[in-house]
């Protein structure tokens, strides 16, 4: 045998074991870059199906628009239902600053609208929970999510509307203005305006907010895909869990991830998938959502100056205050028998059929009755 024939064992399977690795390495780093593609292309999907169903419940504004509502009792309930309708919130302040600007509402009934908005957005986590459950590929615990999501932001936005009133009542906060930059709020309307645009102007009002409601679920689909399982008990499971158990850090997550994407549905809807996953738990979701609420104004407090100027700039920033007062109350002094109370009744509203009937009928006729009264 020719010492070029021979082979020792040893370097063999050094040899070997180099070049496993590396190859694993390589479908790692792919996977890794396909998971993060999906996730983007998600993302930019999610973003454009709530500019077309804003943009499709554009339909029922008028209707809305020629209520004969007075006080912000009427107006409170205005914003719940309206949210409810256009499955987002940022449209409704819209509208409520805009008839400030035109002196259909005073400052107190423009505020209490901008407040009902919050209230009715986060209705969008419970429908899409909602359609996961029927679709019956996965567990009941989409709704929990849908449920918590809105009871944090019922008990918080609730008092937030009274401290709010008060603050109007007294000018606490008239001495601050301020003028945002110029191009703060035109990136969603370079990126989807023209797609947007063009649907809106082939298909009839109705088919577009249909539309976007397909493309809400096809982006969900492909966001929920790019995540990986997380099996309970798993080293990873747990590290993730470590990782997300300060009150703290879910509600700065919250604030940072609906600052940057502007959108409170986007940035609370992202929750379902998660806990779904294993990520969350379903009590880290109460400071995300406390978070979240907060900084979900961001758009509404720069376009308010466009729409309605300072006063309407007041309006806005007196519902954040008041919010992130509450909010940090909560965190700071009941926090634990506080997420309690809203797992508790989470679990009671979703568990069972009857229970879930309920809970939205009485969702629904809460803000109702606001209106009617």
């Amino acid at each position: 045998m020719s010492p070029e024939d021979r082979v020792v064992p040893g370097l063999l399977d050094e040899g070997l074991e180099r070049e496993r690795p590396q190859g694993r390495r390589v479908r790692i780093t792919l996977g890794a870059w396909l998971r993060l593609f999906s996730a983007g292309g998600g993302l930019f999907l999610f973003v454009f199906a709530l500019q077309i169903i804003k943009t499709g419940a554009r339909a029922v504004v008028p209707l809305l628009e020629n209520l004969d509502i007075a006080g912000p009792t009427n107006s409170l309930g205005f914003g719940w239902l309206a949210a409810y309708l256009a499955l987002s919130g940022s449209p409704v302040a819209a509208i409520g600053t805009t008839l400030l600007a035109g002196g259909v509402f005073n400052e107190r009934e423009a505020f209490a609208v901008i407040g009902g908005s919050r209230l009715g957005a986060s209705f969008i986590v419970l429908a899409v929970g909602y359609v996961m459950y029927l679709s019956r590929r996965r567990s009941p615990d989409g709704l929990a999510i849908g449920v918590v999501a809105l009871l944090t932001t019922f008990t918080t936005q609730g008092p937030a509307v009274a401290l709010g009133l008060l603050s109007l009542h007294y000018g606490w906060l008239d001495w601050i203005q301020f003028t945002p930059p110029a191009g703060m709020l035109d990136w969603i309307d370079a990126v989807y305006g023209g797609p947007v645009d063009f649907l809106d102007d082939a298909l009839p009002s109705a088919l577009v907010f249909a539309t976007g409601a397909a493309v809400l679920l096809g982006s969900f689909a492909l966001f929920d895909r790019a995540l990986p399982q997380l099996d309970a008990g798993s080293p990873g499971f747990e590290r993730a869990l470590r990782r997300l158990d300060s009150k703290w850090l879910m509600f700065g997550m919250g604030c940072a991830v609906t600052a940057m994407t502007l959108s409170v549905s986007i940035s609370l809807t992202l929750l379902v998938p998660l806990s779904l996953k294993g990520y969350l738990r379903r009590e880290q979701v109460i400071p995300y959502v406390m978070g979240a609420n907060i900084t979900t104004f961001i758009d509404t407090l720069a376009g308010a100056l466009v729409l309605g100027g300072a006063a309407a700039f007041t309006v806005v920033l007196t519902e954040m205050v008041a919010v992130g007062l509450v909010s940090g109350a909560v965190l700071l002094l009941a926090y634990g028998p506080y997420s309690r109370a809203v797992l508790w009744t989470a679990g009671r509203a979703t568990h069972s059929q009857r229970n879930l009937g309920v809970f939205l009928a009485v969702i629904v006729a809460v803000p109702l009755g606001l209106l009617v009264v």
